[in-house]
């Protein structure tokens, strides 16, 4: 039975946990391919990859490139019908693949399916993404049909339709590319199904740390990002003068929280970032929206704060 699926896991100093997500890769339902993506760890992560059993092609990069860069580094050698993202801390249930690939197969207006992700204490991280009124990605947890969009930590897409929709934005780093690549996927048309049956152990933050300054940094950056690629222009103008203002009033405020999203220096970095990158952006902007067959508001309108 020649495989449906490529699935594609980028590693950076996984030495810790990527045994464990290779292991249970093995122990897929579903016959696939595998190619592991080494965004040049120093760790033994190489050498543990090496050592394992089990058919997989390994990628080593020269540098990291954050997960949207080596998921974007490979998309051109997959050659099966769907690419299935997985993190290198996420443990699928054995039939996970094929949950994934059973629901694809029956819904053909779906793109991607994403997973019921849960956390090593049983709870539930995400079973999709949801679009908050001021543009931002969530996590939904409670099972649905059909989400806005797919956690990429562990869903599966459509190569082709990936394709089309420009891809992965390899410039993000990480975080946002799943929501940003869900969102142009709509405008291309498509639908985002939520599959329960599907399910991973994900040990969180295993290669980031939440709440650091690196990881405000990415998420701020690339949500301004993304709403100036998929979003109405009204919204990714709106957004780019509150996150000013917000700024320009954090000296005066006797109420500043705590999280490093919310450091002056940072805000500063990131609008700057945003800058220098949007002239690019606005290019991207206008390439989104020769592919699209929806409008951008008729998107914006049906699932932002929904």
């Amino acid at each position: 039975m020649s495989a449906l699926s490529t699935v594609v896991v980028v590693t950076w100093r996984g030495r810790d946990h990527i045994t464990a997500c290779l292991d249970a890769l093995s122990a897929q339902k579903s016959p696939h391919r595998t190619i592991i993506v080494d965004n040049a760890s120093d760790d033994g992560t190489a050498e543990l990859i090496s050592a394992h059993i089990g058919e997989h092609e390994v990628v080593r990069l020269p540098r990291n490139r954050g997960y949207a860069g080596g998921l974007a580094a490979v998309l051109d050698r997959v050659e099966t019908p769907y690419v299935a993202w997985l993190n290198d801390d996420a443990v699928p249930d054995p039939s996970w693949l094929t949950e994934l690939e059973n629901a694809l197969e029956a819904d053909p207006g779906a793109a991607a399916a994403t997973s019921s992700i849960l956390l090593t204490d049983g709870s539930t991280q995400s079973v999709g993404v949801a679009l908050t009124a001021d543009g931002h990605g969530k996590d939904v947890v409670l099972a649905g049909r059909e989400v806005f969009g797919f956690c990429g930590g562990a869903a599966l897409l459509r190569t082709a339709e990936l394709r089309s929709a420009g891809g992965v934005p390899a410039s993000y780093f990480c975080y946002y590319e799943d929501t940003d690549t869900a969102w142009r996927l709509r405008l291309a048309g498509h639908r985002v199904v939520s599959v329960g049956p599907a399910r991973v152990r994900h040990r969180h933050g295993a290669s980031t740390r939440p709440g650091s300054a690196q990881f405000h940094r990415w998420n701020e950056r690339n949500r301004l990002l993304m709403l100036w690629r998929c979003a109405p222009l009204s919204v990714a103008v709106r957004e780019l003068v509150r996150f000013l203002v917000i700024t320009a009033l954090l000296p005066v405020r006797k109420d500043v929280p705590k999280a490093a999203n919310f450091r002056i220096g940072l805000r500063l970095r990131v609008f700057g970032e945003v800058l220098l990158r949007m002239p690019v952006t606005v290019v991207q902007r206008l390439m989104i929206g020769t592919r699209s067959t929806v409008a951008r508001r008729t998107v914006w309108r049906a699932w932002a704060g929904s």
